[in-house]
């Protein structure tokens, strides 16, 4: 059986953020299915909280591993959720996590400052969205400017959920994960200041950074995380023994 593929988006975006992803696993073979968290895209009017995440987690990944081996793969607030959610003490069935841009722990004076930083953005007009365009325009290629968009922008959820991640025990999770584990960051990352901390942390990791890719490394260098995506798949099916797809 061909190995699954769960992929979690981060805060303010959706599903959407995933169509290179989707687009190149499909193409290898691997079945795949990208959430909605409560609160954003299609469930923009939903409230959000860390129970209905991962009751939205676990419902994929359990599907996804009737069918063969799970890959969970999260980005910025996703890869933080994912990460808590692989370090449960009754682990669930995955045989590898990808944790993109969210080796930042998610509390005190770092977690403040993003938070001001997006009320900011959040009181100027149009709550910021033409800076937000300007800068996918200036940094996204044209085949995935509009990913991240699609599904709209969780603005009324954002800082609620912010608030919410510092519930997370996100160091404590990493310990108790006994599959690999693959950091990836970009280059200019903001949210790379405890990525050594976090390796350590973890049984079995790699860190890969990306140069010249900012914090949204999925639709930036689109080529370069699929090709992650592909080791990971690789090692998965080398180590349970599913066979290679295309």
């Amino acid at each position: 059986m061909a190995v699954n593929v769960v992929l979690v988006h981060g805060i303010r975006t959706s599903a959407t953020m995933w169509r290179a992803q989707l687009a190149y696993l499909a193409d290898r073979g691997n079945p795949a299915v990208a959430v909605d968290l409560p609160g954003h895209g299609s469930r923009m009017t939903e409230e959000f909280s860390l129970a209905e995440v991962f009751r939205t987690i676990d419902n994929a990944v359990m599907a996804a591993a009737e069918e063969g081996p799970v890959l969970l793969v999260g980005h910025s607030m996703g890869g933080l959720l994912t990460m808590e959610y692989a370090g449960r003490a009754d682990p669930p069935p995955i045989s590898g996590l990808i944790a993109g841009s969210c080796t930042a722990v998610p509390r005190g004076a770092g977690l403040a400052t993003y938070r001001l930083l997006a009320r900011g953005l959040d009181a100027l007009p149009d709550r910021g969205m033409w800076l937000a365009d300007r800068v996918l325009d200036r940094t996204l290629p044209p085949e995935t400017r509009f990913d991240f968009g699609a599904g709209g922008f969780a603005l009324d959820t954002q800082d609620y959920a912010l608030r919410t991640l510092a519930g997370l025990d996100v160091l404590a999770a990493l310990a108790r994960i006994e599959v690999p584990i693959w950091f990836v960051n970009g280059q200019y990352d903001q949210l790379r200041i405890n990525e050594r901390l976090f390796l350590r942390t973890a049984r079995e990791a790699e860190l890969i950074v990306v140069p010249r890719t900012t914090h949204l490394l999925t639709a930036m260098r689109p080529e370069v995380f699929n090709a992650i995506l592909n080791l990971a798949l690789a090692t998965i099916e080398q180590r349970t023994g599913s066979p290679a797809v295309k």
